[in-house]
């Protein structure tokens, strides 16, 4: 008998799409090399993206108005939740799937090789392994460490203020700082994307020094995050989902949320990527170039310019991957809005006209 689908890749992305086949009464093979492990990154995302069908108790904390600094204090109109990952994993359970512990070597139409040199053939195959890095990919790179929960700490979106020791002229980044539980919390140095993106070293020296100046001594002991994953090199369509399927955000990183939302959507064979989506896809690429062209100084003014914007244009542009409308009008309405000085360099880089300037930027944007 033929299996109703293979899914290669059990990271949230797959897991996700695997759960949902089985609940739609799919047979599904996965495969992976390592099914069993446990995931110790952080996932972040908009409580409004949630789909219905996911269990509220693998949320671990939520920010009903997160705050966020450009170059002042900005008050989110938009819950943000962060998830406990592995209630996350666990809730994803895969009875009923064939599991496979072993690396896809190639996927050909609706055949897959193993490097056991094993094949596997299905009505579908669904690649969710992710990106390759490469030199020609923007990166995000992020260090962090999980402390014991402070109300001095204020929990942030994002922030931008300059006390993390870096020279002016330097590629920038900011703290993203969010409770992962009642008893403890996320201070991480982030740096959304790089080519090459900033390195986790330079980040950790970074968190060290702004959280100094702020009073908040580490002991050392602290768990460590390191963060580094492409935020693009995804292709839209239907063979792909999850990061490989160019659901990452390009301008912010994140997928989680995107994946478990067209989870279902892609589960029923339905096109994920109609027209109005690949068009977002291409305006979400031309905001990255844009981010990466501005001088390190511009990228915390070009913040307090988004942060302006009503909340329904700041969720179009973070999460309407369909909402072709909604984009457009988010994108114009921040451009008006910012500095005659950010407009031309703005424009230009979205256009793709090649522009010398340094091409990092840092961001607290996970999942």
């Amino acid at each position: 008998m033929t299996t109703d689908l293979i899914v290669c890749g059990l990271g949230p992305a797959g897991r996700a799409l695997t759960h949902r086949c089985l609940a739609h009464g799919m047979s599904v093979t996965a495969i992976d090399p390592m099914p069993d492990r446990r995931w110790s990154a952080t996932y972040a995302g908009w409580y409004d993206e949630l789909p219905g069908w996911l269990d509220p108790s693998v949320l671990a904390t939520t920010l009903e108005h997160p705050t966020a600094w450009g170059t002042r204090s900005h008050r989110l109109e938009r819950t943000y939740v962060v998830f406990d990952s592995a209630r996350l994993r666990d809730s994803l359970n895969l009875d009923g799937a064939q599991i496979v512990t072993d690396r896809v070597v190639e996927i050909r139409h609706n055949t897959v090789t193993l490097a056991s040199e094993t094949i596997f053939s299905a009505n579908r195959v669904i690649d969710a392994r992710g990106i390759a890095r490469s030199p020609e990919l923007a990166e995000q790179t992020a260090y962090g460490v999980v402390v014991r929960r402070d109300a001095d700490i204020e929990p942030l979106f994002m922030d931008w203020r300059t006390d993390n020791g870096a020279k002016p002229d330097a590629p920038r980044s900011f703290l993203y700082a969010v409770p992962l539980s009642a008893e403890t919390m996320l201070l991480e140095e982030t740096c959304l994307a790089g080519r090459p993106a900033l390195d986790t070293a330079v980040l950790r020296d970074r968190l060290h020094h702004r959280l100094r100046s702020r009073g908040i001594e580490l002991t050392g002991t602290e768990p460590i995050e390191r963060v580094r994953f492409p935020v693009q090199g995804g292709h839209p369509g239907q063979r792909r989902f999850g990061a490989a399927g160019a659901f990452t955000h390009p301008a912010t990183g994140y997928s989680a949320t995107a994946s478990l939302a067209a989870a279902d959507t892609v589960a029923r064979d339905v096109s994920a990527w109609p027209v109005q989506a690949r068009a977002v896809h291409a305006l979400r690429s031309a905001g990255l170039r844009a981010l990466l062209a501005l001088p390190p100084a511009d990228l915390p003014v070009f913040f307090d310019a988004f942060f302006t914007l009503p909340p329904e244009l700041q969720r179009a542009y973070l999460s309407g991957r369909t909402d072709l409308g909604g984009t457009v009008a988010a994108m114009r309405t921040l451009y008006a809005t910012l500095p005659a000085p950010l407009r031309r360099r703005v424009a230009t880089a979205t256009l793709g006209i090649p522009i010398r300037s340094p091409i990092r930027i840092g961001s607290s944007m996970m999942g």
